[in-house]
This record gives structure tokens, C-alpha cells and sequence, in this order.
């Protein structure tokens, strides 16, 4: 797996908070620039992070067809275990980021890997598991496709039998409740690829321990420049004060 690290000056002398991110299905470590401006934003903030392609993603090896959810929980969890020893990385303070499937996947690492201290889900695609479920996706016939390509198109991306059967098993709300420790949902209310009525479920799952940020006309995207300041200004103050950025 390719990564890029972003180190705060004079951070190698000391131990820092480090927050890692999860990208979206079929995206990479750069999410649209979205990850690399808040990289910047916590490195101005005194916070080093770790941006990363899952396997079949961006830069790392692999094949999109080999993909599966199980195996980019494993990965996350790997690359949470690694980033504990680096030098400059406090492991006493590790947050993670998670967008769109990417937040499916940090909320579920965040409850089964132990040492992490604050998570922040984008947009968190929690619908997915429904809607591969339901036997369709963007309104056409999973099964049908898969039957006659060997593949369901998804993007230019070739999403395997095994990646449908994995993403419809998965119990997202379950997995990920067991977690302790401060959430917080950033969610648009214009989001049509994953409904916030989804993020409002982590309500009733978590005890207490998640708050849902709702930003009036934020697509799933965050394409519009004051949505996009909005979540990066949210999740920048998050983890100033949960990781205890030391000024």
C-alpha cells in the first residue's frame, strides 16, 4: 500500500497526535484533494496524519476486483497497528477519519482496533449493505449484470461477486457501536448517494458517545467551497480538542 505523511515541523523531536483517513469506495488517499487540504489544516494545527490507498486503489497494488470490505477492514487495522510505532506519532493519540465507505470502514476499525482515540466519519455510506442488499445499485440489476459480465460495473471499476456478497452481510451499526470513545458524523443534508437518515441510525446505536454535525446543502461531494470549509473547520476543532493538541 502507497502512503503520503504529513509531518508538522520540529514534530520528529516529539510526539504528536496523527490522524489516519480512510478513502471512499473506488477514490484514493487524495479523496478528491478534500483529505490532502485537511492534512494540511491538522499539520498547521501542530497534528501529523496518514493518508493511504487500499489495496486495488490510487497507487497500491492490487486489483479493484479483489476488493472487499473485509479485507479493507484488515488493511486499516494493519496500517492503525504500524502508524502506533512510527516516531513521531503519540500512540496515545491516534484519531481516524473515515469518508463515505471509508467512514463505514474507520467506525467498524475504530470499535475492533484497540488504541484509537477520536474518529470522525464523512459522510459515512452506512446505506450500502440496504442498497447492495436490495439487489440493486444506482437502479440497476445487480445480479443480472454480474450474470452476464462476470462483474458489476461500478465506475470503470469492476466490483466482484465477492465484494457484493461482503458489503450486503455487513452490520455496520453493530460493528461499529462497540466504540467508547468520541464520534463525531459530519453529514449534508443534500446527500443523495448516502442518505442522512442512515447517519441518524449511529444515534441509536452508540452510548451516547457520537454527535451528528447536519450541514444545510452539503452533497455527498462536499463540492461547494463553504461546505467543504465547513467539514474541514468541524473536524480540525474535533480533533484539536479530543487529541489535546498541546499549544
Amino acid at each position: 500500500m502507497r502512503s503520503t505523511v504529513h509531518i508538522p515541523d520540529g514534530g520528529v523531536a516529539t510526539r504528536l497526535p496523527t490522524v489516519v483517513f480512510v478513502h471512499g469506495f473506488s477514490n484514493n488517499r487524495m479523496e478528491n484533494r478534500s483529505f490532502v487540504q485537511m492534512s494540511r489544516l491538522l499539520e498547521s494545527s501542530g497534528i501529523a496524519s496518514v493518508r493511504f490507498d487500499l489495496s486495488g486503489h490510487g497507487e497500491s497494488d492490487g486489483d479493484f476486483f479483489d476488493v472487499t470490505i473485509t479485507g479493507e477492514i484488515a488493511e486499516t487495522r494493519s496500517v492503525m497497528r504500524a502508524v502506533r510505532d512510527f516516531d513521531f506519532a503519540d500512540p496515545e493519540r491516534i484519531g481516524l477519519v473515515g469518508m463515505s465507505m471509508g467512514g463505514v470502514v474507520a467506525g467498524i476499525v475504530a470499535a475492533e482496533e484497540p488504541g484509537i482515540s477520536a474518529v470522525c466519519l464523512w459522510s459515512p455510506a452506512a446505506v450500502a449493505p440496504f442498497e447492495v442488499g436490495s439487489g440493486y445499485l444506482k437502479g440497476r440489476d445487480i445480479a443480472a449484470e454480474i450474470g452476464e459480465k462476470g462483474y458489476f460495473d461500478a465506475d470503470g471499476h469492476r466490483m466482484s461477486p465477492a465484494l457484493v456478497e461482503d458489503i450486503a452481510a455487513l452490520d455496520v451499526y453493530g460493528r461499529s457501536c462497540a466504540y467508547a470513545g468520541p464520534v463525531r458524523i459530519v453529514h449534508g443534508d443534500k446527500d443523495d448517494i448516502a442518505p442522512l437518515s442512515y447517519a441518524r441510525r449511529y444515534l441509536e446505536h452508540y452510548d451516547g458517545n457520537v454527535e451528528l454535525e447536519v450541514v444545510e446543502g452539503a452533497d455527498h461531494g462536499w463540492a461547494a467551497v463553504p461546505h467543504r470549509t465547513r467539514l474541514h473547520q468541524s473536524s480540525l476543532q474535533f480533533f484539536r480538542e479530543r487529541l489535546e493538541v498541546r499549544t
